[in-house]
């Protein structure tokens, strides 16, 4: 009998991609037309991201697509998930589009296409026209129907040559980090208003996938993607099972209640009603907000630990979602976050694949018959060249295998999943950490903008081409 272990593989028709998103590699910020965004406005606000650094040039991708999409089919990549500009596109957020800002999304789609790679367009990563925060932002019920407008032209313009459509991207940050805790843009600290952008998040979304299915060719794919969080309660006394129900609730059902199920979660509306009264949900608009999907994108990176709080002390912020003094939790200051036990990445987070498998299973139940998508995973690491210039990243291919392991173990146990972007193509501005958290597979000279693949990349390529998840230990 022989010793070997079988390889491990993947469905052939697998995707094999990676994500990046428009501020953070972009640059060209005041070219074509295009007209700052929230986090233009923040990035340039004193003390809000680090060393004041912003995404003005990023990695100048808009120059240089060509050759990063080149670098993508060198690779080996079958798929890229990148994110319009909105403010490039329609720079007031109303209106008309800008033709020469949507013609820089034709030139990359086409580009892609040439080298057989396949588009996956989010409709918004975060970067929210400033026009439209100043008049309210995503607490106000007009920017739902902003974003639906925004939504079908830009599917007129790409629906020909794009078949993926992703509305957007963890609206829990846009929401609660924007205007909760005000770490990511826009910055504003009101937990009542990050309810109600979360809802009219959601309103937005089902509006702009009726837009996206009214002029999209008649074909499986409109999808959201979700950085649904895996809550694991400390023990199992009674108190930590229902800190843990609370910010699951806070974490997931308030976008999956909506989108999946036409509802909030009726534990949801009770734990905050000493924040809101939910009056702005209106008549409609579960029903909007559930418009059907094709499939589901979920991002992942690190499990959450919580507890009950104890005596004297309340919440302590270990969340790994940046420090504030302010929550980004509504209603839920009496619960804890610990760190969850395992080697940590440069952001802090703990590295734990098994929660990936956790969240694709978790989807599997509640949304049979759907789809999924892995849309971003990753870690950051302290990478730097060697003397002759090379990258070697171990770290970054551990975590990689360990969490395909964990999605191919997915696969086995019946989960449809198509497909696994890599948080992300190359290193770039990350949002209020600036430059000095890197997550990409290719490491970015920032003086020089030079790209070299890291060992992760030439790794993961490999796994692309052959569909077979090669030894952790090799690069």
């Amino acid at each position: 009998m022989s010793d070997s272990v079988s390889p491990v593989t993947f469905p052939p028709a697998f995707l094999w991609g990676a994500a990046t998103s428009a501020y953070q590699i972009e640059g060209a910020v005041r070219e074509d037309g295009r007209t700052p965004s929230i986090w233009d406005t923040f990035s340039h606000t004193p003390g809000r991201t680090a060393d004041g650094e912003t995404g003005d040039v990023a990695v100048d991708h808009y120059h240089r697509y060509r050759d990063d999409v080149a670098l993508m089919a060198e690779l080996g990549l079958t798929a890229y998930r990148f994110s319009v500009s909105w403010s490039r596109v329609q720079p007031t957020g109303r209106g008309p589009a800008v033709q020469v800002g949507l013609d820089f999304y034709r030139r990359l789609v086409d580009e892609l296409l040439a080298h057989g790679i396949k588009p996956a367009l989010t409709l918004y990563h975060w970067d929210l026209p400033q026009e439209l925060e100043d008049a309210g932002g995503w607490p106000e019920r007009d920017t739902a129907y902003r974003f639906a407008e925004y939504a079908q032209l830009v599917g007129e313009a790409l629906g020909d040559r794009v078949e993926q459509w992703i509305t957007l991207n963890e609206p829990w940050c846009s929401a609660f980090l924007g205007y909760g805790s005000g770490v990511h843009a826009p910055g504003r600290t009101d937990p009542a208003a990050a309810l109600r952008a979360a809802h009219h998040l959601n309103l937005g979304h089902g509006l702009a996938a009726s837009a996206l299915r009214a002029v999209l060719p008649a074909r499986d794919g409109i999808a959201v993607s979700l950085n649904s969080a895996v809550v694991r309660p400390r023990s199992q006394d009674p108190a930590d099972l229902a800190a843990a129900r609370r910010i699951d609730d806070l974490a997931n059902g308030v976008f999956h209640g909506p989108m999946l199920r036409g509802a909030y979660p009726s534990s949801l509306i009770d734990a905050t009603r000493s924040v809101t009264d939910w009056s702005f949900v209106r008549d409609g608009d579960l029903r909007t907000a559930g418009a059907p999907l094709d499939a589901l994108g979920l991002n992942y990176y690190t499990p959450a630990l919580v507890s009950a709080a104890s005596g004297e002390v309340k919440g302590a912020r270990a969340d790994g979602h940046g420090a504030s003094d302010h929550s980004p939790w509504p209603g839920a200051d009496d619960v804890l976050f610990h760190q969850s036990p395992g080697d940590r990445t440069e952001m802090g987070w703990s590295v734990d694949p098994t929660g990936l498998y956790d969240l694709l299973m978790r989807y599997t139940r509640e949304a049979p018959g759907l789809p999924l998508y892995v849309t971003e995973n990753g870690a950051a690491y302290d990478d730097k060249p060697d003397p002759e210039g090379r990258v070697h990243d171990p770290e970054r291919i551990a975590y990689l295998h360990g969490h395909l392991t964990e999605v191919r173990r997915a696969l086995a146990d019946g989960a449809d999943v198509r497909g696994y972007y890599l948080w992300s193509l190359m290193d770039n501005f990350e949002w209020a950490y600036g430059y000095g958290k890197r997550f990409g597979a290719v490491y970015v000279d920032y003086a020089t903008l030079e790209r070299t693949p890291k060992s992760s990349a030439r790794w993961y390529g490999e796994t692309a081409r052959t569909g077979v998840l090669g030894p952790a230990g090799t690069a």
